[in-house]
């Protein structure tokens, strides 16, 4: 069991360096570059392979084994390392943007290559409880080291060396999963002859629009997909627009590397394992009414902030503080989130339960990255105090929305009721 948290527990964490990067490192190095908030911003679009994730699923589900489709794609993210390392971001701008892009489309195939692997290999409630903790923590903890550490070292180290520095850690791990032996094991190729031949099957037997019928029929479907393209929308812009003020007023690129590249993202990766432990104890609904509220209530605090332009030991502590609480709320909303997605993937038929969680899943992505993409250009025309009034403003209408759910809508208790089998 060891060998597999440890083999899934770092594919996720290379996996989720990309994200770091373009999240934490990248909007901060531009910003001290000069660049305009509008642009930071469009580079939200860099995520976009993660949106067709699910048109690709079935390719690496048929094609190849999960070996292969592995190793080939650390290995391209190795290679697309050392092209960065080649690439001044001051003077090639488009091309360090086409770079990201090519890291995102790898890691999205990594993705789905990886969970393919972990259905295999994690057996029984205990291990797919530990495997889950693994993607989660080892995910936030790539994005922590790619955002924060690197971002706290770059004005030494240089742009450069970074990437190259990524570029022997990518190759590292592809040769530790070519010669990996838990992927020996017979269930995951088992799995993925018997998971090509159910995709075969449904690709023969189903149409686009009758799968999107027969999904959206399933009950509680609308309100989700309303809620995950919107639940995240206020805090986004927050969590994006809040770091750049600060470097604007009150931080270093480096106090921004470790406070919220490191300690925030902590936070972030504490709230999403008590969201599992809190689960188990308490009913959904009445944790997502809270949860909400407080985030609210985080997004007053921090919205106050920006009246504060005069630096401050005090500032920058409340500033950490803010970003600290926003942080651990936003890893506890995610974990219910999803856990919200399997409860109304549950009640769908089998036969389209698998792409009916990709579609929740494609549209959750799809929401953040849409309103992170805009939301550099609202402070660039309105400036930060009325854009956080934006934000705020959604954020209290997503607690609107989840608060009048659970006691009339898709999150009523009798609705998480375990499904017949």
């Amino acid at each position: 069991m060891n060998d597999k948290l440890v083999f899934l527990g770092l594919l996720y964490f290379v996996q989720g360096i990309p994200y770091g990067l373009q999240s934490s490192l990248l909007p901060v190095y531009l910003r001290g570059a000069g660049h305009s908030l509008t642009r930071i911003g469009f580079t939200k679009i860099l995520y976009f392979p993660w949106v067709l994730k699910v048109l690709w699923a079935p390719l690496v589900d048929r094609v190849g084994s999960k070996r292969r489709w592995l190793v080939g794609t650390v290995s391209g993210l190795a290679l697309t390392c050392l092209t960065s390392a080649a690439l001044a971001p001051e003077a090639h701008i488009w091309g360090v943007a086409g770079t990201l892009l090519a890291m995102n489309t790898l890691a999205s195939l990594q993705d789905i290559a990886v969970d393919g692997a972990a259905v295999g290999l994690l057996k029984g409630r205990g291990e797919l409880g530990l495997g889950n903790t693994a993607q989660v923590v080892g995910y936030k903890a790539g994005s922590v080291f790619a955002g924060g550490g690197l971002l706290a070292v770059i004005d030494v180290a240089g742009w450069s060396w970074m990437f190259m520095l990524l570029t022997f850690v990518y190759a590292g791990v592809a040769l530790f999963v070519w010669g990996a032996p838990v992927l020996d094991d017979e269930a995951v190729r088992g799995q993925q002859a018997d998971g090509s031949r159910r995709t075969g099957q449904a690709a023969d037997s189903m149409w686009p629009w009758k799968v999107w019928r027969r999904m959206l029929a399933v009950p509680g479907t609308p309100w989700t997909v309303l809620y995950v393209l919107t639940y995240k929308l206020g805090e986004q812009g927050a969590v994006t627009m809040f770091p750049l003020f600060l470097l604007d007023h009150h931080m270093t690129a480096r106090e921004l590397g470790f406070w919220n590249g490191v300690i925030a993202m902590g936070f972030s990766i504490c709230g999403s394992s008590l969201g599992g432990l809190l689960l188990a104890q308490f009913s959904i609904g009445a944790l997502m009414r809270r949860v909400f509220v407080l985030r609210t209530i985080s997004m007053v605090f921090q919205s106050s902030l920006l009246t504060i332009l005069e630096p401050s030991p005090l500032m920058k502590g409340m500033a950490v503080l803010s970003m600290s609480v926003q942080h651990f709320l936003g890893g506890l909303i995610t974990t219910l989130t999803f856990t919200t997605m399997m409860h109304c993937t549950q009640r769908a038929e089998e036969s389209i339960q698998s792409t009916h969680y990709s579609f929740l899943s494609t549209l959750e992505v799809l929401g953040k990255l849409m309103f992170s993409a805009l939301a550099g250009g609202m402070v660039d025309w309105f400036g930060f105090q009325v854009a956080f009034l934006f934000f705020l403003t959604l954020s209290a209408g997503t607690a609107l929305h989840v608060w009048t759910a659970t006691f009339t809508g898709a999150l009523r208790e009798h609705q998480f009721k375990e499904p017949p089998k």
